[in-house]
């Protein structure tokens, strides 16, 4: 699978779990030299806190494009250490 924005690939994996049809990509799969932290923050009843990252690519911000969970609740364990992506990112075989 390939997570896709402004035309740039900005994470590759053929490891990935997919839940609530969101692909998580293992967080080694992730190209960083695109990702930059953000203060946002959500609640999962059953996921736990989830963190976010901005994607900057070729000069243009995709704000809080990609979420993870530091600590999933324990029904969420499948999806520690990944990242999955949303707000126009396109994730494709």
């Amino acid at each position: 699978m390939k997570a896709i924005w402004n035309n740039t690939v900005v994470a590759e994996s053929a490891d990935t779990v997919v839940v609530e049809n969101n692909h998580y990509f293992p967080a080694d799969s992730v190209k960083r030299e695109y990702f930059e932290d953000s203060i946002a923050g959500t609640t999962c009843p059953w996921k736990g806190r989830a963190s976010y990252y901005s994607l900057r690519v070729n000069g243009e911000l995709n704000k809080d494009a990609a979420w993870f969970y530091p600590e999933p609740k324990e029904a969420a364990q499948q999806i520690k250490g990944r990242v999955a992506f949303w707000k126009g990112v396109q994730v494709v075989p």
